[in-house]
């Protein structure tokens, strides 16, 4: 058999020439480390390579997708909450591989009033990138890869939203320069070129679904085409390729929340595709889905042995508004006045007797102690994301010991 290591392409590289920003106080011996050119990554185009996978990895593949239809399935018949907890999830644990990290309460909170640049603040619109991506996902170019890092960074750094690098850009190492960094993507002059071969190869429609869209995802980050915001993109518009060839139809299957289980395997396995490898990627994908929607499902079920308990303990009519609250719930686990009136259509001075039952029921609690602008959360709904989490980082963080 052909070595998938033939017939994929390794990155090469340009040397390019670097003025030293002298602005920046840096010790004299950094000085000389960033005197000089440097080598820039040449990505190569794939939008006509074939991809070879071993046997064995090609079923691995094809049975993650067969698993994630099926999870998509499952929860179709129950859309309305949990395709908005899944996302909030997704985005949580995507956010959470670039060191950004929030607990349930806080992220709900800033939901209500996002505040900038804190990190529940920038999960909040790592869901409204997610959103933006499944929106888009019926036509995937330019525009809507553009569109989802907007939504990402509007309010955090409006002026690189939605825009193209026009800088050379580099991971890891010095402020000062690329010299010592540990990947150094494309110069910017070549990124129209390789977006558009990036583009060129989603539309195909003749690779199994999970490896190509692992073999896109690889791409794209080795692209890097923005100066911010990659990961949480990248990981946005894999989503909206999965949407985009039918694999999800309903749910947004937490595949970040998966590869957090092994955070530097995920990273050796970019590297490996910049080397001409793209089995581990392919394989990292999809062990992150079995992971994924083996701790989806238990949020999902501790999230309805919630709702059954909560049904015993309201007596309430079976039309009553207060039900609807209960949905409500499962997508903002932390409300206000504001929030129910909206979502119920109600005026707002009637949001506090349809969330009364809920508060002498202990279904969800006051926690401001003010007579205005008063917040109240579902504490069964916060434990089950915040449990969700710790499972997700579970190995990643014993691995660390």
């Amino acid at each position: 058999m052909v070595s998938v290591r033939k017939t994929w392409r390794a990155l090469t590289y340009e040397e390019l020439p670097w003025e030293l920003d002298e602005s920046i106080p840096v010790s004299r011996a950094a000085t000389r480390r960033h005197l000089g050119p440097y080598l820039a990554a040449v990505v190569p185009k794939i939008a006509r390579l074939d991809l070879a996978l071993p046997s064995d990895v090609t079923a691995l593949a094809e049975d993650a997708a067969t698993a994630v239809t099926r999870f998509d399935a499952e929860l179709g018949h129950e859309i309305a909450p949990f395709s908005a907890v899944l996302l909030r999830t997704e985005s949580a644990a995507s956010s959470n591989i670039e060191n950004l990290t929030a607990s349930a309460m806080a992220i709900a909170e800033a939901e209500l009033a996002p505040s900038g640049r804190n990190n529940a603040s920038l999960i909040v619109a790592n869901t409204a990138a997610m959103t933006a991506a499944l929106a888009l996902a019926h036509q995937i170019d330019e525009s809507a890869i553009l569109a989802m890092h907007r939504a990402l960074l509007e309010h955090s750094r409006p002026e690189i939203a939605g825009k193209w690098r026009d800088e050379q850009v580099w991971i890891g190492g010095q402020p000062i320069g690329p010299h010592d960094a540990s990947f150094v993507p494309p110069h910017h002059r070549h990124l129209q070129g390789a977006i558009i071969d990036l583009l060129d190869y989603i539309h195909r429609d003749d690779v199994p679904v999970l490896a190509h869209a692992a073999i896109a995802h690889a791409q794209f980050e080795t692209i890097h085409p923005f100066p911010d915001g990659n990961g949480r993109t990248g990981r946005a518009l894999l989503h909206a390729h999965l949407r985009n060839k039918g694999l999800t139809r309903s749910v947004t299957v937490p595949v970040s929340a998966g590869l957090l289980s092994d955070i530097d395997a995920y990273f050796r396995a970019l590297t490996a595709y910049r080397e001409g490898d793209p089995v581990p990627i392919v394989e990292q994908l999809a062990s992150a889905s079995f992971a994924a929607i083996d701790n989806g499902r238990r949020l999902v079920s501790d999230l309805q042995a919630a709702r059954a308990a909560w049904t015993e303990r309201l007596q309430l009519r079976r039309h009553a508004a207060t039900w609807r609250v209960v949905d409500v719930l499962f997508r903002h686990p932390v409300v206000n006045a504001r929030l129910v009136a909206h979502e119920l259509g109600i005026a707002g001075s009637n949001a506090y007797r349809v969330l009364k039952p809920l508060v002498d029921a202990e279904v969800i609690v006051e926690f401001t102690d003010k007579k205005r602008n008063q917040l109240w959360r579902a504490p069964d709904v916060l434990a089950a994301l915040d449990a969700f989490a710790v499972r997700a980082g579970r190995r990643n963080r014993a691995s660390r010991r």
